[in-house]
Parts: C-alpha cells; structure tokens; sequence
C-alpha cells in the first residue's frame, strides 16, 4: 500500500470510528432516559409520581404530541432518522425547538470553554516548562506537587472560593451573568484549574523524559544553549502526548461547563444540560449528548490530521497495527 492508500485508509477509519461514537451516543442516551422510572410527561406537568392528579386526556394527548405513545423501537428510528438532520424535536419545558435553543446557547458556552483552555494551556504549559527545565530540585518539587492539588479540587468549591474572594470581599469580577469580559475571568479561571492539572502532568512527565534522550546529549555536545535545546527540540517532541489529549481536555471542558455555568449563573449549554436533565426533557438531554459526542470526534478527527504533519511514522503504525 503507497504513501497515499496509507493516508487515504486511515483517515476512513477515523472517519467511521466517529461515526460509530456519535450513534453509540445516541442510542446509549436513548435507552438511559427510557429506562428512568419516573414519567416524562408527569415531570413536565409538574404533577405526583403517579400522575393521578392530571386529567388522562391531557397526558395521552401530550404524549401523542411528543411521540412517546409509539412502541420504543419505532420511536427510537424516528428519532434517530430526525437526529440525522438536526432536528431533535421540541424541548418538552418551553416548547422551543432543541436545536434553536442549543444553537442559541452555544456561542457563550463555547466563549466560555476558549477563554478557560487559554488559561489552562498557559497556566500547564508554563508549570510543566519550568520544572522540567529547572535545575533547582525545590522548585521542581514545588511544581510537580501543584497538578495533583488542581486535579484534587472540585470545580463548584473553587468557583465558590472566586466568588467569595473576588465577587463579595473584594468586588473586582462580578457574580453572575454573562455580559462582558469581565464576567469570563472567574469561570473561566475555575474551569481552566483540573484542565492546566493534566496538561502540567502529562507534559512536565513527557518533557523531563524528552530531556534524558541522547538526541539532547548531542546537541548539548554541539555547544547548543539549553534554551534553544528546549524551545527548538524539546518543546517540540515533548508535546505530542498533550496534541493526544486535546479531545480529551474539550471533553473535560464541556464536562466541567455545566458545574460552572450553574455555580455562576450563565446561560449556556452547561446550564441548559442542567436543566433538562432536572426535568428529563429527553429531546433536550439527548439534543446535547448528541453535540457533546460531535464535538469530540471532531477534535479527535483534527487530532488525526495533524499527525501526519508531526510525525507520519504515527500513521504508518496505525495501519499496520490494524
């Protein structure tokens, strides 16, 4: 098999290992809300556990109009057939469309989860660069003890902790809400905290093995300065295992989005995902499942693009493996 047959089939596989995690999404969520014990209808209504209290006309004719009245395998290809074009119904608390109503919420959740993976990239970049490079040994022990704390701390605390310092005591950021730039530092910063965690682990790890290849020695033996070693050879070859997890730290970001929006009242997927699953709205529930899954095998398939250009040995492995 050429270069390109090599190129051209392993980018396939990906391409339907995608599709396969987006329909395994779907359908997991599907089967998970199905199997809830309490009644979506009778949630929505706001009535008692056995929906006594609300006329039987009202809940036959509102589960005719959400199609929940058809065997379950009928309504699954129904929705899945809809889900193939966007449309995931309408949202079972305001009667908007899910997909109107996640497009709308999405551009904050998204200036939200930019803002807080600059952060986390500085912020793990910087701890992992240092103490990797440093020949001082306390501080190298100072930094790598500093990930293990952020992975440790629970977002909702430390967001609770920013408010308290830096909303109430003293009132440089606001509370809540989402205008301005201001109102991005504080989540952002809570949301960022575990992400820099595993960056600054990851790379502070792959970096100080980098530093012990005989490559550097060799370099070294050149009369190379030990800055230009680790921002040209270093840097570079340390950072693969950190480009690898990139979907992973989208994931964790649009994970961690819904504690942080609800924790600082924005409106956004996170507190949208909140809501709908408070109230099973199951178009809802399954509408961002559906997105979250998206937008993690699209990281994953750029991920896989940009291989080829850092190492192509990556690619010829992969499809020899297989």
């Amino acid at each position: 098999m050429g270069v390109n047959g090599t190129l051209s089939w392993y980018l396939l596989r990906r391409v339907g290992q995608a599709v396969f995690v987006v329909w395994a999404a779907f359908t997991v969520s599907f089967v998970i809300l199905y199997l809830l014990p309490s009644d979506p209808i009778v949630t929505m209504l706001g009535a008692g556990g056995d929906g006594t209290s609300v006329d039987p006309v009202q809940i036959a004719a509102l589960r005719e109009e959400f199609g929940f009245d058809q065997p379950v395998f009928v309504q699954y290809l129904q929705r899945l057939g809809a889900a193939v074009q966007l449309d995931f119904g309408t949202s079972m608390q305001g009667g908007k469309s899910v997909s109107g109503s996640i497009a709308a919420a999405l551009p904050e959740t998204i200036k939200l989860a930019s803002v807080a993976l600059v952060f986390a990239l500085i912020f793990g970049t910087g701890i992992a660069v240092i103490a990797a490079s440093t020949r001082s040994r306390w501080l190298r022990q100072l930094l790598l003890s500093l990930p293990p704390l952020g992975v440790a701390i629970p977002v909702f605390w430390f967001g609770l902790l920013l408010l308290q310092w830096f909303s109430f005591r003293l009132p440089l950021f606001p509370a809540t809400g989402n205008k301005g730039l201001q109102s991005l530092v504080l989540p952002a910063i809570a949301l960022a905290v575990p992400t820099a965690a595993v960056i600054a682990q990851v790379l502070s790890k792959s970096l100080m093995s980098t530093w012990q290849q005989p490559f550097v020695e060799t370099l070294r033996a050149t009369g190379a300065s030990r800055f230009r070693i680790a921002t040209k050879h270093v840097i570079r070859n340390g950072a693969i295992p950190v480009v690898t997890m990139i979907a992973i730290i989208v994931g964790s970001l649009l994970a961690g989005s819904v504690v942080t929006e609800t924790v600082f009242s924005r409106s956004g997927v996170g507190q949208l995902t909140q809501s709908a699953v408070q109230h099973q709205d199951i178009p809802m529930v399954q509408g961002v499942v559906v997105l979250s899954a998206v937008v993690f095998v699209s990281v994953n398939l750029l991920v896989d693009l940009v291989y080829p250009l850092i190492d192509p040995r990556i690619v010829a492995a992969s499809v020899t493996a297989k």
